[in-house]
């Protein structure tokens, strides 16, 4: 079964929330406050990789829903988490990326439209991971110039040293590496990579693109296998001067 964390302060929220996922088949439980998330997701022990998707509320007492998802992947902890939030201004939800989340939602929303987006999560996270109906397992890694991606396990590795990916971080490589060789513009990638509407602000791809680069690239600014299209998006290249 689903196991979703619902993190939000406001009782009556948390509590509909909980009971319309458990209605939908779920398993829903929740924390008021940040730090008893970071508390059950970091310091719990085996528990701590029981959930598979966080819903996070950014206005929290005490920390925030953008520093409780920066510490998580700080602590390389990568369960998806969807940002909930009333600050929808593109600063805000590009701040959220910024600091680890995979996706958001802006409040109010309806429940049709976030359980879709819980099941995009989901369905991301099963193609990731090879799980997928069709997906070639061959495709759960890939190596190329001294770089190995193990997407199953969200780990990207180079000269020896281990770099772990978030969900949307490893769904974004793995999808420029599919269409290696193409120029793939920002709309596109947000359309099929994040499932969002097109009328997103596309500084969330170059963000993403930027953190992908600090990975990969031997010098970032000079990058030779993450390549800017000028104008239109980016290009994957496995060998430099393709």
């Amino acid at each position: 079964m689903t196991r979703v964390l619902i993190v939000e302060d406001e009782d009556h929220l948390a509590a509909g929330l909980k009971l319309n996922l458990e209605a939908e088949g779920y398993a829903a439980d929740v924390d008021d406050t940040g730090e008893a998330a970071l508390e059950r997701l970091v310091d719990g022990g085996a528990a701590a990789n029981a959930f598979d998707v966080v819903l996070l509320d950014v206005m929290l007492p005490g920390l925030d829903g953008f520093e409780v998802v920066r510490r998580l992947r700080e602590a390389r902890q990568f369960v998806p988490v969807m940002l909930l939030t009333a600050r929808s201004h593109t600063d805000d939800v590009l701040r959220g990326f910024e600091a680890g989340a995979d996706d958001y939602l802006p409040k109010p929303f309806d429940l049709s439209i976030l359980l879709a987006r819980i099941r995009g999560l989901l369905r991301r996270r099963r193609w990731l991971r090879g799980n997928d109906a069709g997906q070639a397992a061959e495709a759960d890694e890939y190596s190329f110039a001294g770089r190995h991606v193990d997407f199953r396990n969200q780990v990207l590795r180079r000269d020896r040293a281990e770099q772990p990916l978030t969900l949307m971080e490893a769904t974004l490589l793995r999808y420029l590496v599919q269409h290696a060789g193409e120029t793939v513009s920002r709309r596109t990638l947000l359309e099929e990579v994040w499932g969002v509407r097109q009328d997103t602000d596309t500084r969330t791809v170059d963000n993403f693109v930027a953190r992908l680069r600090r990975y990969i690239e031997a010098e970032p600014a000079q990058p030779r296998h993450l390549l800017t299209v000028r104008g239109v998006g980016y290009r994957f290249v496995v060998e430099p001067g393709e």
